[in-house]
């Protein structure tokens, strides 16, 4: 079902058992919190090295050094922990540093995102996902971050206890867009993927939706992703998840 047919429901999920939300960009600001760390890591980097990398780490993550926008397609929109660092070091070496000294450095530099600092959320999401939950939808998160942080951070939020299942990148599954996330929270939660709704605001989170055969895809616009850039790939653009409470 498209966005025409389906904007002028007063529910956006209605006939939705399940919502799998994408974490950053779709329940906390992406910029504030990834923008940061990058400039945090470069830091880091030129503390070990003597010298400024900003021009060899912001482009390998796909960041704007000026604005600390997330460009859409960028590494960091999308791409786990593991392999963001492998890439990042891929960057150094091709740079001109020595492979063993660009590990040891992105080794010494690397680090989670503080969410106590750096989480901001989109949404009053206890209050959203209550509601959810009352009306019958159960939640999930899909994030290309890794567990640690990822779980530390919904505890920050407090909504830990909410969150029925979570995927993350570092649990062994393929990640984003890869459809494998997306099923294996439907089978753990018995509920099928054409009942099940995906939240989230970059193009592989949408991607990952299309390819699991979800009921619903929803693009919100306080990520990464552009009305332009999520339009093609979702049934229905909201402005951000606060538009997913039903009407009175």
């Amino acid at each position: 079902m498209n966005d025409h047919a389906r904007r002028g429901r007063r529910d956006p999920l209605a006939g939705m058992d399940l919502a799998i939300f994408d974490k950053d960009g779709t329940l906390i600001d992406f910029h504030l919190m990834w923008s940061g760390w990058v400039r945090e890591l470069a830091r880091g980097l030129e503390a070990a090295h003597g010298r400024s990398l900003e021009a060899v780490v912001y482009p390998m993550m796909g960041v704007d050094p000026e604005t600390g926008r997330v460009y859409p397609h960028g590494a960091l929109a999308a791409t786990a922990m593991v392999r963001l660092r492998d890439a990042l070091i891929a960057a150094l070496i091709a740079h001109g540093l020595e492979p063993a000294t660009a590990e040891s450095m992105v080794a010494t530099a690397w680090h989670s995102p503080d969410p106590l600092a750096l989480a901001r959320p989109l949404a009053d999401l206890r209050d959203l996902f209550t509601s959810l939950l009352a009306a019958g939808t159960h939640i999930a998160i899909a994030t290309s971050d890794d567990r640690e942080p990822t779980e530390r951070t919904l505890e920050h939020l407090g909504i830990s206890d909410l969150v029925e299942a979570l995927a993350c990148a570092d649990d062994g599954r393929p990640v984003k867009p890869s459809p494998d996330a997306v099923h294996w929270i439907c089978r753990n939660l018995q509920i099928p993927e054409a009942r099940t709704a995906v939240i989230g605001d970059a193009p592989a989170d949408l991607r990952m939706a299309r390819s699991a055969g979800v009921g619903l895809v929803i693009g919100v616009l306080t990520g990464v992703g552009d009305e332009r850039t999520l339009e093609p790939l979702a049934d229905l653009i909201l402005p951000s998840i606060a538009d997913l409470r039903a009407a009175p």
